[in-house]
């Protein structure tokens, strides 16, 4: 291993003996299960803001954005970007204030126990529903986050895949295991800043080597349709492909994944004051726009540079590894440049741990609250149930790392398949049971479970068969369910008055 590498690595274990630190440190904070799993509702309107993001964006940001951009040019990345940020600021704009307040009046301390409080399923179904399908999107998804952090240390250092990953892996149970939900927020807002860093230096350093932003945008003008967001760029075929408005519908679907999204919703529900939303959706909004802007030009100039031959040309899922690359060309500028290259690749770990350790709570509760405790009815006192909690938390983990074994795993399309999951079978139930007072339990439990399986239909069955069905699987399963939740809301029994009375107090 080279004095570059070291000095790379030296900062980048820094960067995770810290993140351990700040678990231990928040360990003392954790007296009952609702501080392990929201932190006794006492989050600031700067670190909620910022740990719903930093959750909410996962290595995508500094992988799968880029590489998009790299290869195909403004009109996919372009897309996904505005159907995200758009998403972003509604979410905060529509169901966080509300979710704070109905959350806080029933008492719920988690997404799943919210549906049956919210419906008075004293049966718990909605909760045990639920909690299987965090526990189906979420075990994977938390895989991709390992295998992620496999692949970083390997491609940088030559490291054992195996071993980088269950030492990435060990970190984030440390300090999630021990700090809980204030842990995890409060490394999540860390990371958030850490990833904006890197996004900085890598943009900056990118456009200095690729000879200013007009040779970036001089070579970009030489591929059609790479600048243009009715057309992306075919690096096959050297041509320009149309880019059909329902290829931009189906695109722009990735923000109606944030209404179902559980870790962030938790962001909404822990929140110490319902006023402190409006700040909060005012610094979530503007970081994710900038961010995402930063890299999508990243990809832009980062062609740049390969067709100037200040870097290796990337193909295919290679081109994910773009700021990897451009990190180690800083790094070879001295000590001073290592070390930085190392805040750099420590912002690719920021993103991938700030999203698995609120996936690994988010799983662990729906075994221990929500299917032991709430569903089963097991009687525990709150040391035990913390302690089950926890015990709950290391064995979805371990399922994780055991998932993510095969180093030829796949990353992004697993996350894909998540968000449509998650957005397709919680975000119409959010929505309906904040705004409409007739909605009912039949109706949350039929949209549920519709919702989910339309993820897999879609995915599996219907989207392989080309044409206009090649769309993203959330774009329809969205839809699906919200008119089957509607619909048999209204076939069904009004719900009872006493539930009606709670919905009318929060409004």
């Amino acid at each position: 291993m080279s004095g570059t590498q070291i000095t790379m690595l030296v900062a980048m274990a820094a960067y995770l003996v810290g993140m351990m630190f700040v678990g231990l440190r928040m360990s003392e904070k954790n007296e009952t299960v609702g501080d392990f799993y929201l932190g006794g509702r006492k989050l600031g309107p700067l670190v909620t803001a910022m740990s719903a993001e930093a959750s909410d964006m996962s290595s995508w940001l500094l992988m799968g954005l880029p590489g998009v951009a790299y290869l195909s040019g403004c009109a996919d990345a372009g897309w996904t970007a505005i159907g995200l940020a758009v998403g972003t600021y509604f979410n905060w704009l529509i169901v966080a204030k509300k979710l704070r307040r109905y959350t806080e009046r029933t008492q719920s301390i988690t997404l799943p126990e919210f549906f049956s409080d919210r419906y008075g399923d004293k049966k718990n179904v909605l909760t045990l529903i639920s909690a299987i399908w965090i526990i189906v999107f979420f075990v994977p998804y938390t895989a991709s986050g390992f295998a992620a952090c496999g692949k970083l240390f390997r491609s940088l250092f030559g490291a054992d895949y195996h071993a980088a990953m269950i030492i990435s892996g060990l970190v984030i149970i440390v300090y999630t295991t021990t700090g809980g939900f204030l842990a995890a927020s409060t490394t999540d807002f860390i990371q958030s800043i850490v990833m904006s860093v890197a996004l900085i230096i890598v943009l900056v350093f990118g456009v200095s080597k690729a000879g200013g932003l007009g040779a970036v945008a001089d070579n970009a003008r030489q591929l059609p349709g790479y600048l243009s967001m009715v057309q992306s760029y075919s690096p096959a075929t050297g041509a320009a492909v149309p880019y059909s408005a329902l290829t931009i519908f189906s695109t722009m679907a990735w923000g109606l994944g944030y209404f179902g999204m559980p870790h962030i919703l938790l962001r909404f529900m822990a929140i110490e004051n319902d006023e402190k939303v409006t700040l909060s959706r005012r610094v979530a909004t503007v970081w994710v726009v900038i961010s995402m802007a930063a890299a999508v030009l990243i990809g832009i100039v980062g062609l740049g540079m390969s067709s100037g031959g200040v870097i290796r040309t990337l193909e295919g899922s290679d081109s994910e590894t773009i700021v990897v690359v451009i990190s180690e060309l800083l790094s070879k500028y001295g000590i001073f440049a290592a070390l930085i290259a190392g805040v750099v690749l420590s912002g690719i770990l920021a993103s991938t741990m700030s999203t698995s350790d609120s996936q690994l709570l988010a799983a662990s509760s729906s075994i221990s609250n929500d299917i032991l405790s709430k569903f089963f009815n097991i009687k525990m006192d709150s040391a035990r149930l913390l302690l089950v909690s926890r015990i709950s938390l290391v064995v979805v983990a371990v399922i994780g790392i055991i998932l993510a074994w095969d180093p030829g795993s796949s990353v992004f399309q697993i996350v894909s398949f998540a968000w449509g999951g998650f957005g397709a079978s919680f975000g119409p139930v959010v929505l309906l049971a904040l705004f409409w007072r007739r909605s009912n339990r039949n109706g949350a439990l039929a949209g549920m479970l519709v919702g989910g399986i339309t993820i897999f239909v879609w995915k599996f069955l219907l989207r392989p068969l080309g044409g206009a069905l090649d769309i993203y699987e959330l774009f329809p399963a969205f839809f699906i369910a919200l008119g089957v939740n509607v619909l048999v809301s209204l076939l069904t029994p009004a719900p009872e008055k006493e539930i009606t009375d709670v919905y009318d107090s929060v409004h």
